[in-house]
C-alpha cells in the first residue's frame, strides 16, 4: 500500500508510548510471493520442474493453480486448515519509510513436513532450505544430509533470528550458499568463521552484489564474477534475489556451466527488477537474447538461447 504524505508528520514525539494511527492509502497492489514459490515459480517458467515444499492455509488454492500453470509440483506442500498462507503486509509512504507486519501463520507448522517421502517420490537431486520457520529450516537440513541428498543453504531474512549454532548447522557441508553481500557479512559475525573459512566448508560460495553483479568463489578455487544485465526501468526490488536464484538453478539444470547459469541468473534478476510482483515476468526469447549478446558478448548469449527456446515449449 502508498499512504500520500509521510508517517513523520503524523508521530508525536513525546506521546510514542501510546500511538494510535489509522493511514488513509491510495494504492493497494497485492502480489504472489515467499521465497520458496518464488525460485519454484522461475525454475517453473524456465521449463524445469520443481517440487515446493511449505506449510499454507485453506486459503492457498488459487495460488496453488497458479503456481502449477507455471510448472511448480505442489506435491510437497501441506495445507493446514486451521491458519492462512503467511503473508507480509507493508505500507510506504512518500519518503520510502515503511510500516509493515508479517503474519507466519501456516508456516509454523512446516517443521513437521518430513523430506524423505517426497525424496523418494521425486528422486529429488537438491533440496534448497530458504528462509522460513527456523526450527523447519534446522531440521530439513540436517534431514538432507541424514539422506544423503546435496542442500543448498539460502538463510536469507532468517539470519537475524538465527544464532550462531543454527547458522553453521545450516551452511555445513552445503552444495551451494546463497546471501547477498550483507548477509555474508553477518554470516561471517554469527559463525566465527570467515569468508574463507565459510567457502571452504561449502561447494559453491554465491554472493549476489546488487547492482554489481554476483561473486561466486568456490573450494576447488573457483572464482568466477559476473556483472548484471543492465536494467531499463526500476519497478519493484522485490524477489530479485530469488530471480537470480532461479534462473541459475535452472540454467545448470538444463545443461549449462557455471558461467552461463550466472548470465541467466542475472537475466531473471533483471526481468524481475524490471516488473511490480516477483512472479509477474515473463520470457520473450528474442528480446531477451539479444539483451544476453549485449551484456555478456554474443558466445554467451548463443549458449543460453537453447535453454530460453526450450522453456517456451
Amino acid at each position: 500500500m502508498h499512504f500520500p504524505g509521510r508517517f513523520a508528520d503524523h508521530l508525536v514525539a513525546d506521546r510514542l508510548n501510546r500511538v494510535s494511527l489509522s493511514f488513509l492509502v491510495d494504492d493497494l497492489v497485492v502480489h504472489r510471493g515467499g521465497v520458496g514459490a518464488n525460485i519454484a515459480f522461475g525454475m517453473g517458467v524456465l521449463g524445469q520442474r520443481p517440487v515446493l515444499v511449505g506449510a499454507v492455509g485453506a486459503d492457498f488454492a488459487g495460488y496453488r493453480a497458479f503456481l502449477e500453470r507455471h510448472g511448480v509440483d505442489c506435491g510437497g506442500v501441506l495445507t493446514v486448515e486451521s491458519a492462512h498462507t503467511p503473508r507480509f503486509t507493508c505500507t510506504t509512504d512518500d519518503d520510502q519509510c515503511q510500516l509493515a507486519s508479517f503474519y507466519p501463520g501456516a508456516m509454523t507448522e512446516t517443521k513437521n513436513i518430513a523430506l524423505a517421502p517426497i525424496v523418494e517420490r521425486y528422486g529429488t537431486e537438491l533440496v534448497m532450505v530458504c528462509a522460513s520457520d527456523p526450527d523447519a529450516m534446522v531440521a530439513q537440513t540436517e534431514e538432507a544430509r541424514s539422506l544423503g541428498v546435496p542442500f543448498a543453504a539460502d538463510p536469507s531474512q532468517q539470519l537475524p533470528r538465527l544464532d550462531g549454532d543454527r547458522c553453521r548447522s545450516l551452511v555445513d557441508g552445503a552444495t551451494y550458499l546463497f546471501t547477498n553481500e550483507y548477509e555474508l557479512e553477518l554470516l561471517i559475525r554469527k559463525t566465527g568463521w570467515d569468508a574463507d573459512e565459510i567457502t571452504g566448508r561449502v561447494g559453491l560460495r554465491v554472493t549476489t552484489l546488487s547492482d554489481r553483479g554476483v561473486d561466486i568463489v568456490g573450494r576447488d578455487g573457483t572464482a568466477l564474477h559476473v556483472g548484471v544485465v543492465p536494467a531499463r526501468t526500476i519497478a519493484d526490488p522485490t524477489g530479485v534475489g530469488d530471480g537470480f536464484r532461479a534462473g541459475f538453478l535452472a540454467g545448470g539444470n538444463g545443461g549449462l556451466g557455471l558461467e552461463r547459469a550466472a548470465q541467466l541468473g542475472a537475466l531473471v534478476a533483471t526481468l524481475v527488477l524490471e516488473t511490480n510482483g516477483a512472479q509477474e515476468w515473463a520470457i520473450d526469447a528474442g528480446t531477451d537474447v539479444a539483451r544476453l549478446r549485449e551484456a555478456y558478448g554474443e558466445e554467451a548469449a548463443a549458449d543460453i538461447e537453447p535453454v530460453l527456446r526450450a522453456a517456451l515449449t
